[in-house]
């Protein structure tokens, strides 16, 4: 069976905040490395990670998890989802 993919918006979360993954990491009580995995999408966060990385970004869950892959930033899929 494949594993099962959970596409993220962390990185892009971090640089529009200037946060690093460091501080990001002491902020959630995880090793540095992890987020490093999560960004690549080496590894999936738990329920409970994934909230407290919403909850830490004071946004919904869905802003920064999803099944299927974001669309690009600046592509013609992200103009029509913003209503342009």
């Amino acid at each position: 069976m494949p594993t099962e993919v959970i596409y993220n918006r962390i990185a892009m979360l971090r640089a529009e905040r200037g946060i690093s993954r460091r501080e990001l990491a002491e902020a959630l009580g995880v090793h540095y490395q992890t987020i490093g995995y999560l960004e690549r999408g080496e590894y999936s966060p738990s329920l409970h990670l994934a909230l407290r990385i919403a909850a830490y970004f004071e946004v919904a869950v869905e802003v920064i998890f999803s099944t299927t892959p974001f669309p690009r930033l600046g592509s013609i899929d992200s103009a029509r989802a913003a209503g342009n």
